[in-house]
């Protein structure tokens, strides 16, 4: 459902409010399933060469807060190389197209982020393909919810870990091999980094983890001319909360405990990742914005 984002009106009335149906997807879901469906800008968002001859590498590229990531770096003028599963190759058919239609070069690097080979090769590929990287967006994570931390499998603990702490080590010391002075490393923590939700015991202390990651890198690399800031968002509305990130009892009422009672489309997030990956934010380095429609990110 696509919104005027250049016209006042009033936020609480922009987007869908619950309540939503419940509709449970299989891991790792497709946007053009969800119900309403979500707008990552593919109408909306306009750009105005804010990123123009840049050289982007975006994972989770297909859906989501990465698609829409996507889709705003190549109408602000970068090329981009997304990245995903194999399994999301139909929602990431609709993001290259995108990018092309903005006139901007666009690859498609469908892998898993959890086999470190992969990651550091993904990395070098997109360097190679784009002639260079200067923008590194790190959307990709995985979340499932859990009622009972008896009920907290190993493998889904491993499985979350290696997919949002490990994978980003591993792409993030190979894009710095990479990277020119005024590069940006753009990380994705969450809401749930300061403020978890019970049923998310693995999934939180991953973005907990990031923020952490974020603030000490900023530091440590900051006199080699590269700053590394993080996006904190939520509750957004993506496949991630219907495929298991969200008990399915809660998506009905999905956003409704946030000050502006809806939750955030992943469109409302790109802008935040365009600033930090534009020149215009020289001066902001080991920053979290927070993007929670009022919920506070400590």
């Amino acid at each position: 459902m696509p919104s005027n984002l250049y016209t006042l009106q009033d936020p609480t009335k922009q987007y869908p409010t619950p309540k939503f149906q419940k509709q449970p997807q299989r891991v790792p879901g497709l946007d053009k399933k969800l119900k309403p469906l979500a707008d990552h800008g593919e109408e909306s968002y306009h750009g105005s060469g804010r990123l123009k001859g840049r050289k982007a590498l975006v994972t989770g590229g297909d859906s989501g807060i990465g698609r829409a990531v996507a889709i705003a770096f190549a109408r602000e003028g970068a090329d981009v190389v997304i990245n995903y599963l194999p399994s999301e190759e139909a929602d990431a058919k609709e993001v290259i197209a995108l990018i092309k239609a903005a006139g901007r070069k666009a690859y498609a690097m469908p892998g898993d982020l959890r086999k470190e080979k992969f990651a550091r090769d993904l990395v070098k590929k997109a360097a190679k393909k784009l002639g260079g990287l200067d923008i590194y967006a790190a959307v990709a994570g995985h979340q499932h919810a859990v009622e009972k931390i008896a009920d907290l499998k190993t493998k889904q603990i491993e499985e979350t870990f290696e997919t949002n702490v490990y994978a980003l080590i591993w792409t993030t010391q190979e894009a710095l091999k990479l990277m020119p002075k005024g590069g940006s490393i753009i990380t994705t923590a969450s809401i749930q980094a300061t403020h978890p939700s019970p049923s998310l015991l693995d999934y939180a202390p991953t973005k907990a983890a990031i923020l952490a990651f974020t603030r000490a890198l900023a530091r440590q690399v900051a006199p080699d001319g590269i700053r590394v800031n993080c996006v904190a968002p939520g509750p957004v509305w993506t496949p991630l909360q219907v495929t298991g990130g969200q008990p399915q009892k809660k998506i009905p009422e999905f956003g409704a405990e946030t000050p502006m009672g809806r939750a955030g489309q992943p469109v409302e997030m790109s802008p935040l990742y365009v600033l930090l990956a534009s020149q215009e934010s020289s001066y902001v380095t080991g920053e979290v914005y927070g993007a929670t429609g009022g919920l506070e990110v400590g």
